[in-house]
């Protein structure tokens, strides 16, 4: 299992992946699902990935693939993110082709999802969520993040808090808690974590960080988030419609 997400501010862009993978209990191992594309000054790309490991690995090298041919249209070359999400859809599309026949055949799930976004000069920058068929959706200021992977436990802090117009330093903090959430909800999901920001037409990364169990800010958030989530819930008052035990007072 793995979580990521992303979101599409006013101010800028803010990427998020864990780095656990697992096929069973006795079999853990941790890989990079972020990979990011950049030429400073024209283009700033980043890429989160979820499901079958090599279906993903193997998509995203043909992705790279192409770049090396300067002749035909890739992901270095394209003139938008759309371009780049389709790109994406449909290298996961042929890797799926090629594989999943086989894979089906000893009953391995050959699914996948990835987030892409960023900017290209000459357009706004543009997150996509692309399915595992290949075809993608966009995000909008209605709904300006996306999830993959171990989605539910994260969601509620990022439905109550994020907003277009929340600034990048919010969000961060916003998406370190919806990690953290994840982690304690299920051991499929853990650190490293890999942080990544990019500003509106800035077309480079504005920020990378590789967060581990020894980041004394993780630490601090993880504490402090659990720490505030008892004490508001110990504040909550007692519904006035239990009828309590003789000689037991209300809390509240």
């Amino acid at each position: 299992m793995t979580y990521c997400v992303a979101l599409k501010l006013n101010e800028g862009m803010v990427f998020a992946s864990d780095s656990r993978t697992n096929a069973g209990v006795d079999q853990i191992a941790s890989y990079r699902k972020m990979r990011t594309f950049v030429h400073p000054g024209d283009r700033s790309i980043i890429i989160l990935s979820s499901g079958n490991l090599s279906i993903t690995q193997s998509a995203i090298n043909q992705l790279e693939l192409q770049g090396r041919h300067h002749e035909q249209r890739n992901i270095w070359n394209v003139d938008s993110m759309f371009d780049v999400a389709q790109l994406l859809g449909e290298s996961l599309r042929a890797v799926r082709e090629h594989d999943g026949l086989f894979l089906a055949q000893s009953n391995v799930d050959a699914s996948a999802n990835f987030i892409v976004g960023g900017q290209i000069r000459g357009e706004r920058m543009r997150l996509c969520l692309v399915y595992s068929e290949g075809n993608f959706i966009e995000a909008g200021d209605e709904t300006p993040y996306f999830q993959i992977g171990e989605t539910k436990y994260g969601k509620p802090i990022l439905d109550r808090v994020i907003r277009p117009d929340t600034p990048i330093d919010e969000a961060i903090k916003c998406v370190l808690v919806s990690f953290d959430s994840t982690m304690r909800s299920n051991l499929s999901v853990g650190l490293p974590i890999d942080l990544a920001c990019c500003g509106e037409s800035r077309f480079a990364l504005d920020l990378e960080q590789h967060i581990t169990q020894d980041d004394p800010y993780f630490s601090q958030i993880s504490r402090r988030w659990s720490e505030g989530l008892r004490g508001v819930f110990a504040s909550l008052p007692s519904p006035d419609w239990i009828k309590m035990p003789p000689g037991r007072p209300p809390a509240g």
